[in-house]
């Protein structure tokens, strides 16, 4: 028995007379998920509010003798 066997195939063979989906019709995730563009937004929004809190909060501290 070799010591590196290859793993067998993840899908099964098809069935005798069974067509394949055709090349169209199949899956194909292309596209990042929805999540993720909310995910970033809400980042983008927040660090700009951070910014400009920040930059208020230095503009305070400057006019203060």
């Amino acid at each position: 028995m070799p010591d590196h066997t290859t793993p067998a195939p993840a899908t099964p063979p098809a069935a005798e007379g069974a067509p394949d989906a055709p090349t169209s019709r199949r899956y194909v995730e292309n596209k990042p998920p929805r999540g993720l563009y909310v995910r970033v937004f809400i980042y983008v929004v927040a660090t700009h509010a951070l910014l400009a809190f920040m930059s208020v909060l230095v503009l305070v501290a400057k006019s203060r003798p």
